[in-house]
């Protein structure tokens, strides 16, 4: 029992990890006075973003890391990263020195690079003590991430009730992330008893009511920080309220451990009441399954199913499929398949442009005409790319009721994205920009979260860590070309536009038409993203309906 505590411990320090070290996404709440106090233009802002981004590059340092260093030390490798990182920018922004561009290139990236070992950390402690259902403890976990501009909006709020400190942002990107980091050292230092892990039938299925509370309490977390945060600009004394409220429910799954010591309790008490319940949300036999599968051998006895020729289209779909779920594949494999590069382009054209439209909201907002309502956008960005998250485990938590394959959830993760953008080339109303953030959070949010379980399902779960982190090498590439095209059209329309404002000592771009063909180009990759994520569906779902028939076939037994 003292095990099964220390496992729900770890998954709130995870949360808590989460919550608070996503960074990137109130790059758009300093980025414009960034821009102002280096005198840039918006290409070499850019190229700031980029760095931040790049830091995903450099994921494989967190797993190397992992290597020789226990998991709490490389936590605060990430955490002392973000605070040289963020804090130098501070200190720049603040004008307490000068430096120049590319060592605060430098900065960003280094940035960047905290993060994605805080998200390794959190894959890790989640993947190590939750075994039999790793995709609802992942789930849960990634979508924390999403509320992080949210919280620290309410921070900043709270702290200051300047409209223009926007500066106060990297001050708190390098200073909370490491205040978390110490927070969550002592459910880290105590993981549970090896032996206690693996649980019994009866346990998993019990799991599954503590997993349905810590989802119900991220819900109301998620819909008090989207509906309440726009209030805490109007005093400080409202943002420290609203935020000592965030704080209670981020708190409030502490009380799990206690849960299942009461559980425990109220099983042996009652026994006979518990016995013949059916409530499952996790599938006990999904492990054996998969050794099951991968046991029997394939028709071509690769684990793969090749079609014959019948064309371009029907040789794209049927050629070489994936037979088996859960199978292990080196990396030298994995990058000669055409459902790594079709998931590659998937999570490119998806993914990664509702990131850098993210990157870019500040501009955005600012060439509009909504400049002083950024704040409250890349918080309604971020809260529903939580949400988004959250949706992630609806093919775990449906797969009783509703089948479908996880890669047929992910593909209509990506439609609400080419229409977010037509929406914003068709209109530049404050409606439409919100309507249109709101849209692109969830799809991204989805996306982000889902893929962590589709490369584990299509490519192995033992070597996860290394395939995501070459898939997430697209994020970096897609800000680069994305973001690059996207101030090329900025900075071209300001030599040709009659509304140009000065803003310190850079010129800022105003209308619809800085951005009107980015959006149409963005609005085009994500539809091709849409069709390779629908190709993938297609090429894997034989794959999911036999791990489906099989499960069935099992249960009926």
């Amino acid at each position: 029992m003292v095990g099964q505590s220390r496992k729900w411990m770890i998954l709130v320090a995870s949360t808590w990890i989460q919550a608070f070290t996503g960074t990137n996404f109130d790059f758009s709440s300093y980025s414009s006075e960034l821009k102002s106090v280096l005198g840039i233009s918006q290409l070499e802002l850019n190229y700031l973003s980029v760095a931040s981004d790049m830091g995903k590059a450099f994921g494989w340092c967190s797993g190397v890391s992992l290597l020789y260093f226990p998991l709490w030390v490389v936590m605060f490798m990430a955490a002392f990263m973000g605070l040289l990182g963020y804090g130098v920018q501070w200190l720049v922004i603040r004008g307490v020195i000068s430096l120049p561009y590319f060592l605060v290139f430098l900065l960003c990236l280094l940035a960047g690079c905290s993060i994605c070992w805080f998200n390794t950390v959190c894959y890790v402690l989640c993947i190590r003590n939750f075994p039999a259902n790793r995709p609802l403890a992942l789930s849960l976990s990634i979508s924390f991430n999403g509320v992080s501009a949210a919280l620290y909006t309410l921070i900043a709020n709270a702290v200051s009730d300047s409209d223009s400190n926007y500066s106060l942002y990297l001050l708190l990107n390098a200073l909370v992330p490491l205040l978390t980091s110490s927070a969550a050292l002592l459910p880290v230092l105590r993981p549970p008893p090896p032996h206690s892990l693996p649980l019994p039938p009866d346990s998993v299925r019990c799991d599954s009511l503590t997993f349905l509370y810590l989802n119900i309490v991220a819900i109301f977390t998620g819909l008090y920080l989207l509906l309440l945060n726009s209030l805490s600009s109007e005093s400080t004394f409202i943002a420290r309220i609203l935020f000592s409220g965030a704080v209670l429910l981020l708190a409030l799954p502490i009380f799990t451990p206690g849960i299942t010591y009461a559980r425990g309790w109220a099983r042996q008490a009652f026994h006979s009441k518990f016995e013949g319940s059916s409530f499952n949300l996790v599938d006990v036999e999904d492990l054996e399954l998969h050794k099951e599968l991968i046991g029997r051998e394939s028709p071509n006895g690769s684990g793969r199913v090749t079609g014959a020729k019948q064309g371009f289209l029907v040789d794209l779909i049927e050629k070489d499929l994936v037979a088996v779920l859960g199978e292990e594949h080196p990396l030298k494999w994995v990058v000669r398949r055409r459902d790594f590069w079709l998931y590659y382009a998937a999570y490119f054209c998806g993914g990664t442009i509702g990131l850098v439209y993210s990157n870019n909201l500040g501009q955005i907002s600012q060439s509009l005409g909504f400049s002083d309502r950024t704040s409250s956008i890349v918080t309604l960005y971020s809260t529903c790319s939580f949400f988004g998250r959250l949706l992630s485990a609806a093919p775990d938590f449906l797969c009783d009721k509703v089948y479908f394959a996880r890669t047929g959830w992910f593909a209509l993760a990506i439609v609400p994205t080419p229409i977010a953008f037509l929406l914003l080339a068709i209109s530049g109303s404050e409606t439409a920009l919100t309507a249109a953030t709101a849209l692109i959070g969830l799809s991204s949010g989805f996306v982000f979260a889902a893929a962590v379980s589709i490369t584990s399902e299509l490519f192995g779960p033992n070597s996860a860590g290394v395939n995501h982190n070459i898939l997430i090498t697209n994020i970096p590439l897609g800000s680069i070309l994305y973001g690059l095209v996207a101030a090329l059209v900025y900075d071209a329309n300001i030599q040709s536009s009659n509304r140009v404002v000065i803003v310190g000592d850079s010129m800022v771009c105003m209308g619809r038409k800085c951005y009107f063909d980015t959006f149409l180009l963005w609005g085009s990759m994500s539809l091709l993203g849409l069709v390779c994520s629908g190709l993938l569906f297609l090429r894997t779902r034989h794959a999911y309906d036999r791990l489906e028939r099989t499960r069935n076939r099992i249960q009926s037994a």
